[in-house]
């Protein structure tokens, strides 16, 4: 049986980059392009029409900016998307924002067909973070530069738990934390559901960032 393609909205302001995003990602048999906006409201509103899987989101748009999009696709769309955002700069401050906001991950322009292939892929699965590497150095610094009071949730992990969320940090995949940890993967997944559920997070970027902001990665 075929399997159903990844459904993807493209949300910039450019048209040519829109143009060339949807050359990119229709040239794959398992992705198809759904709809486009050129503003953050364009957005949520085709976002709310076709109902994709993962959206492509600029952060700098016109009306609505990606950020605030990105807001308002999670709070009101049941089940809502995936959210990669795509910027210029990794270090941009607004990056840190979106995913605080609720973005799975981001993407660089500058990034060549393949690798944003694999990154609407990966944010789909939900298996790993996208750009562990750049997350973690965006989370760190906000972390060391504002103050917030101590989580309760942190108290409320296991040990193993707590082991699975250094991991996930990390960027390791669920089979690779089963094979670092030397467990099965059923266990990895329940203790990664544990995570996500304590600490109120959507999916794994959201987890780390909690776990960054509460002060848990310095015991780490």
């Amino acid at each position: 049986m075929t399997e159903t393609p990844l459904r993807i909205v493209l949300a910039d302001d450019e048209r040519m980059v829109r143009t060339a995003l949807r050359v990119i990602l229709s040239a794959e048999p398992d992705l198809e392009v759904v709809g486009e906006a050129a503003t953050g409201a364009e957005a949520v509103s085709v976002v709310r029409e076709v109902r994709p899987d993962v959206v492509l989101m600029d952060v700098r748009m016109p009306e609505v900016d990606g950020i605030r999009a990105t807001e308002q696709i999670l709070r009101t769309q049941p089940d809502p998307p995936r959210i990669v955002v795509v910027t210029t700069f990794e270090n941009d401050a607004y990056v840190y924002e979106a995913l605080r906001a609720g973005a799975s991950g981001f993407l660089l322009k500058r990034a060549d067909a393949d690798a944003l292939v694999q990154a609407v892929r990966l944010v789909a699965r939900s298996d790993s973070l996208l750009f562990p590497a750049a997350v973690r150095a965006l989370a760190a610094e906000h972390a060391r530069t504002t103050a917030t009071p101590p989580a309760p949730w942190v108290a409320r992990l296991t040990g193993r738990e707590s082991e699975v969320l250094r991991l996930m940090a990390a960027g390791l995949t669920n089979a690779e934390i089963a094979a670092r940890m030397e467990v099965g993967a059923a266990t990895v997944k329940t203790h990664v559901a544990a995570v996500l559920a304590k600490t109120g997070a959507r999916d794994r970027t959201q987890a780390v960032i909690a776990a960054y902001e509460a002060g848990f990665m310095k015991t780490s």
